[in-house]
């Protein structure tokens, strides 16, 4: 899915280096760029060379890159790959710019339309990726940066299938998720038809790609709601290490990691799983989860790191001696009592309090300004994958209902469910066994 310039999740980020970002991606790291007009150079890299836009690379809105420029930085440079086994945008480490979209289809607009628009998103994603520009009516947001870790993932809503006549298809696992007590969920910013995630390391790419995918919905769909968020940027601290939320605790210490023996078996559907069409595909739970900011830093640091059951300076479990350690669940203190609380929000989240359900969290942090009380409106976009969600999410958010410390702390304020094909092998559009099967 990725080439070996792109972090994938919780690796550390490649280093900065000479290798050119149209080098193929087993080329070695001084193999020269091939000629060409490419969004991938950078024209603002070449001044130091005196480089002046030409004839052909102004017709064009893409600059050549003269021999002896310098390449774009690592960051810019880094690529994921459209087709693949897997869509990308699941498996990659958190990028530092996000955004979801739903789209309900119009009326009229059935399987044929659907089929057309998810080829046009296909072949769009696939050049934004590549950091070439859309095929036709480019903003140029994005003309001077590199692919950037760009990743667009498509996924299907529940009444996407009564909409273009596939219910008969639609998974069982696309049931409707069980309601929650903690659920304070706006139908209006809630599922839709087809979901889209997009995410890279620079923030104009990504709403470059927002506004390509917008645009080619066309007549077809249109925006039911959308949602932006961040992460912190690659190269932000002086060390790789797990992301913080706007609580500022640690957040993904005990994520599954691909080179986990049975994370395939946790994350993806089988090759010969039911249906067929989703095969090596993924279901993906998308949460608002609004974090009530105030009343959460009225706690005091002890007060805090007993509601997770973590310590807040590296993320290690209370009692243990860094973030990797294991959790002793049975450890009490002098005054009898388990050093991690038996409502901790990390001991309750752990697989063997769930019957092993995991899930692989890929979230992003929102901040969309501050209510009439002066109130952060800010919070968690919470994106999670699984094979099953009734094996996955729904499981530990039961637990958490029944229980947790931070449940006073937070409110779910919106709520999809959404089935994420496999990837589209070169030549197929995402989608494609289920549209034309």
């Amino acid at each position: 899915m990725t080439d070996r310039t792109h972090r994938t999740l919780q690796d550390p980020p490649a280093p900065s280096g000479p290798r050119p970002a149209d080098a193929p991606a087993d080329a070695p790291a001084d193999a020269p760029a091939a000629a060409g007009v490419s969004r991938r150079r950078l024209l603002g890299t070449a001044g130091a060379t005196g480089l002046v836009l030409g004839a052909a690379g102004a017709a064009a809105g893409y600059a050549a890159e003269p021999a002896g420029a310098a390449p774009l930085t690592s960051l810019g440079a880094d690529r994921a790959m459209f087709h693949g086994k897997h869509q990308p945008g699941i498996t990659e480490g958190l990028q530092a710019r996000g955004h979801l979209v739903a789209f309900d289809l119009t009326a009229g607009a059935g399987r044929p339309e659907a089929a057309a628009l998810l080829r046009r998103w296909s072949a769009t994603a696939e050049r934004l990726m590549a950091g070439e520009p859309a095929a036709s009516g480019d903003t140029d947001v994005a003309r001077d940066a590199g692919p950037s870790s760009l990743t667009i993932t498509f996924g299907f809503g529940r009444a996407f299938f009564d909409r273009t006549g596939l219910t008969k298809r639609r998974p069982a696992a696309l049931d409707p998720l069980p309601a929650f007590s903690s659920d304070r969920l706006d139908k209006a910013r809630s599922d839709g038809d087809l979901w889209v995630q997009i995410g890279a390391d620079d923030a104009l790419v990504a709403f470059h790609a927002l506004r390509a995918i917008q645009k080619e919905a066309g007549g077809a769909a249109r925006v039911r709601w959308q949602m932006n968020g961040f992460n912190r940027s690659p190269g932000a601290t002086a060390h790789p290490m797990t992301a913080r939320n706007l609580m500022g605790q640690v957040d993904g210490t005990r994520n599954p990691k691909p080179a986990d023996a049975d994370f395939d078996r946790r994350i993806f559907v089988p090759a010969d799983g039911d249906p067929a069409w989703m095969a090596n595909g993924s279901y993906v739970v998308v949460r608002r989860i609004r974090m009530l900011l105030d009343d959460w830093e009225k706690l005091s640091l002890p007060q805090q790191e007993n509601v997770i059951g973590r310590r807040k300076s590296d993320g290690a479990p209370l009692g243990g001696s860094g973030e990797s350690a294991e959790m002793d669940l049975e450890k009490t203190g002098a005054d009898g009592t388990f050093v991690v609380p038996v409502n901790a929000h990390a001991r309750i989240t752990r697989p063997d309090q769930n019957g092993g359900a995991a899930m692989l969290r890929r979230p992003f942090s929102y901040h969309d300004g501050f209510d009439g009380r002066g109130e952060p409106d800010a919070g968690l976009l919470f994106v999670c994958w699984q094979a099953d969600p009734l094996r996955g999410f729904v499981p530990v958010q039961r637990k958490l209902d029944r229980g947790d410390a931070l449940s006073p702390f937070v409110r779910h304020e919106a709520s999809g469910l959404f089935a994420v094909p496999g990837g589209a092998a070169k030549g197929e559009y995402v989608g494609q066994r289920l549209l034309e099967g």
